[in-house]
């Protein structure tokens, strides 16, 4: 908390707040539970479109599916927490977001991670890939919510610190909707789950502050542990008590711990809240009332019910051997009062704990683009680092942990553009999340708006119509200008390139302070998308044998920020462009043709450009001879058209027979080649750039336990 911030307050007071009370606003204050550096830009956000049922401002927001069923999606980070202690961080965040999910009233289905670490040439980093992966398998395969993609990348801004982002969602009747606000008095509060311990004190505090060199031992304290028994128990006791019609609010226990459920519950819609904090269950003997207040010990949730439905919900709970207690109440005065022990400990304006002021830091505007030659390089040795980069490398290590089959709805598994997870007989939902951090380094607004288009493409890829958005913005402090400026332009992207393609945010989650003693991250937008599909319909992406390899979209000389580029250590360049009406309109024509069956095979491109793209879909199918000549581009360098990440392009297979219908659908389309043979083939004017069987290809693509120091 600032200086001036504690000025305010007293003056709202009139006095000075006690040491429970500083503890209370030190919480809700935070930068993490208030989004005071981030809503003044959030609200350029578009939050509403005809599939959005609820957006932004509950736990999770609500898109309709069909008239019978609605789908909760949230995303949220536990960067702090993973980056000190990755198993548990990790596990905890998985827990938080399916909280989310289930205090809507929702039954969670799946799960993605976009997860992120330094170079793994370092064991600090390896450690901290290897234990938040295995916190999130374990959390997950034990509360039976599978886990159906994510990112997974490496850059050395995250040295020694990690992005842990991770989307749910859940699937829910009409009927059972339940809001995180009451909107009467005299409700009791049912606090549920697991005892309160010590874990997670200053959580949110200490995920709205840098990290210290030594945070390892020094913030250990404000993680919390995991227990997913104890969660799972929660997911079936919340969903049977919510199907009884009784329960009248429902919030999870996260950040911010009593304080935040209760206040904001009752707040919300101007009523008070009485809480009684000696009554809450304690895991660890001579706690205080401050400490029990701002715990966030995991898996626990509030219930507001009437007092004569008290019993039949406690029932429930008895039934599944969970600990409950009524700790408070729901009272008309917007009042937030704490008692301990029968004396009034805490008495403060419930406004003052969830009306905190914006701030508006210092913007400053910079430029990481500059004109960059294209290294002179031959092709196999740039093809070489491409595609033996660990971003690009297959991820398999990572989702074989995970159970992403359990609940039997994973139609598409982790490995092809977007999962997707049936939701009835006929239709399916996709689901992905994307970003690139080197784009947005480069050019914060293009980055964001790229973010979205490859979500759009990806949802595209697997014949999905993309439905709605959500977003997690992943920032150094905003106290540095050039990083709140580049927020500022990160939100802006996000805005321009949803309402382009007529989506909206239904939820969200800011995280600042993401650096290591003045190492900051590169900023990193990560946007998940919802796409309905029909099963029946859904592509393949992979390549059969002979049919023509078609490229949809212009390629241009934009490798700033690429894969390439990367490997060769070179920086600068020009950022990929988002054109939004040529993105828009390859969209739709990849969905049309999807639809009338003109293309067997489709794969986006993005990282790694074309030839990443064609030869991952060698991987899923047989070899490829492509002539990258062909390719609708201005470009007379192969090596800028086969790794030029440029948006709004796809690759496609199809039959002969359905070329002049497909070309037709397209601005710029071309065929480049067949799919044919055991061997991928690069040509440029009919001369060979490349040959490689694709089972050498493929050894190389599924080589990372190699650099984890594993045997394969």
């Amino acid at each position: 908390m600032f200086p001036h911030e504690e000025k305010l307050i007293r003056e709202r007071l009139k006095r000075e707040p006690n040491e429970l009370e500083w503890a209370m606003l030190e919480v809700m204050w935070s930068e993490h539970a208030s989004y005071k550096s981030s809503r003044p830009w959030l609200k350029l956000l578009p939050t509403d479109n005809e599939h959005v049922v609820l957006g932004p401002g509950e736990d999770a927001g609500i898109v309709k599916f069909d008239d019978e069923t609605w789908i909760a999606v949230g995303i949220e980070s536990h960067n702090h927490p993973s980056a000190v202690e990755p198993y548990g961080g990790a596990a905890t965040g998985v827990g938080g977001i399916v909280r989310d999910i289930l205090c809507m009233g929702a039954r969670p289905i799946a799960l993605l991670d976009p997860i992120r670490f330094g170079p793994l040439e370092k064991e600090r980093n390896r450690y901290l890939f290897e234990y938040v992966v295995k916190g999130i398998a374990d959390y997950g395969n034990r509360i039976g919510v599978p886990t159906v993609g994510g990112e997974t990348e490496f850059d050395e801004s995250l040295d020694s610190y990690t992005l842990v982002n991770v989307a749910c969602v859940g699937i829910i009747r009409p009927e059972h909707l339940v809001h995180s606000y009451v909107t009467e008095a005299g409700l009791k509060l049912i606090l549920v789950g697991n005892r309160t311990g010590r874990d997670g004190i200053h959580g949110v505090t200490f995920a709205s502050e840098e990290l210290s060199e030594n945070a390892e031992e020094e913030d250990r304290s404000a993680v919390q542990i995991p227990d997913p028994f104890t969660e799972k128990l929660l997911i079936e006791a919340t969903l049977e008590t919510v199907y009884t019609g009784k329960v009248k609010a429902l919030k999870d226990l996260g950040g911010g711990g009593l304080t935040c459920a209760a206040s904001e519950m009752a707040g919300k819609k101007g009523f008070g809240a009485v809480i009684y904090a000696d009554r809450v269950p304690l895991r660890e003997p001579g706690m205080t009332p401050t400490e029990v207040m701002i715990s966030e010990s995991q898996e626990r949730m509030l219930f507001a019910v009437k007092p004569e439905d008290v019993e039949e919900i406690g029932r429930i709970f008895d039934k599944y051997e969970l600990e409950w207690t009524v700790v408070g109440e729901t009272i008309e005065e917007p009042r937030f009062v704490v008692y301990w022990k029968g004396e009034k400990v805490a008495d403060l304006p419930i406004e003052l704990l969830t009306e905190v002021p914006t701030i508006e830091w210092e913007l400053k505007p910079y430029s990481a683009e500059g004109p960059v030659e294209t290294p002179d390089v031959p092709f196999e040795r740039a093809f070489d680092l491409v595609w033996g980069s660990p971003n690009i490398l297959s991820k398999r290590w990572v989702w074989e942990q995970y159970d992403h089959e359990v609940q039997g709805r994973t139609v598409l598994k982790p490995g092809r553009d977007a999962a997707v997870l049936k939701i009835n007989d006929e239709y399916g939902l996709a689901f992905v999340a994307d970003g690139n951090p080197n784009h947005s380094y480069l050019n914060p607004y293009h980055g964001a708006m790229g973010a979205v288009a490859e979500v759009v493409r990806n949802l595209v890829s697997v014949g999905a119509e993309p439905l709605a958005l959500v977003d997690n913005l992943n920032f150094a402090s905003p106290e540095r200008p050039e990083v709140y400026w580049s927020f500022a332009e990160t939100v802006r992207g996000l805005a321009d390139a949803a309402r382009a393609f007529g989506l909206a945010y239904v939820s969200g989650n800011v995280s600042f302070y993401n650096e290591v003693v003045d190492r900051p991250i590169k900023p990193t937008p990560v946007v998940a998308g919802l796409g309905k599909v029909k099963l029946e319909a859904i592509p393949n992406g992979g390549f059969e044998e002979g049919l023509l390899i078609g490229v949809v979209g212009l390629t241009k000389p934009e490798l700033g920020g690429s894969e390439l580029f990367a490997r060769l250590g070179v920086e600068g360049g020009l950022a990929p462009r988002v054109n939004l009406e040529e993105e828009k309109a390859n969209a739709n024509g990849v969905l049309e043709a999807i639809r009338r069956g003109l293309v067997r095979a489709v794969h986006d491109v993005s990282r790694g450009g074309l030839a990443v793209a064609l030869t991952e879909m060698a991987l899923n199918g047989v070899g490829f001879t492509a002539d990258l000549s062909k390719v609708p581009s201005e470009i007379t360098n192969p090596i800028e058209v086969a790794f030029s990440e440029s948006h709004s392009r796809y690759i496609v297979a199809f039959l002969e027979e359905n070329l002049e219908e497909l070309k037709s659908l397209f601005k710029h389309f071309a065929i480049i080649g067949r799919a044919e043979g055991s061997d991928a083939v690069f040509l440029w004017n009919g001369q060979e750039l490349l040959k490689k069987p694709v089972s050498e290809l493929r050894a190389v693509h599924e080589s990372l336990p190699r650099l984890l120091g594993e045997e394969e």
